[in-house]
């Protein structure tokens, strides 16, 4: 019984090897302690404009009366950009995008959101590490962000 209990406990999520396997397992993983740790609920993953499919914003979620966007990025451990400092300029405006067009087709605005950033960082021995990162600025100052 001991050792069947402490199977279930050693058991870790192992990250693939390729990069849309690996980004695939690290949303999972994310949304899973989100939702654990943190309490979020999962609206929708993977969620894309209708008007424009490249536009993605990874993770959906509310946290108590906050409308939550989640970036979410997963590397390994001796990647050269850090997952949050991947979400550059470009990434930025292509999030912007996707959150107003989504924002957009919500019966009703709510009234607080925010984007969030996850890093997802695995060396492939160690269970992943998972990095939370709130309120990351995406509009800037003096806007209320889609407008």
């Amino acid at each position: 019984m001991l050792t069947w209990l402490h199977r279930i406990f050693r058991r870790r999520e192992s990250i693939p090897d390729t990069a849309d396997a690996r980004g695939a397992a690290g949303e999972r993983l994310a949304a899973d302690v989100l939702r654990r740790r943190h309490g979020y609920r999962i609206v929708a993953r993977n969620w894309r404009n209708p008007g424009n499919r490249r536009e993605e914003i990874d993770l959906v979620c509310r946290d108590r009366e906050a409308l939550v966007f989640v970036e979410v990025k997963t590397r390994p451990a001796d990647a050269l950009v850090r997952g949050f400092l991947a979400v550059d300029r470009r990434k930025q405006r292509a999030l912007r995008r996707a959150i107003r067009a989504y924002l957009r087709l919500l019966r009703r605005r709510p009234r607080a959101y925010r984007l969030d950033v996850v890093e997802v960082t695995t060396d492939g021995t160690a269970p992943p590490e998972v990095l939370l990162i709130q309120n990351v600025p995406l509009f800037r100052r003096g806007r209320r962000g889609a407008g």
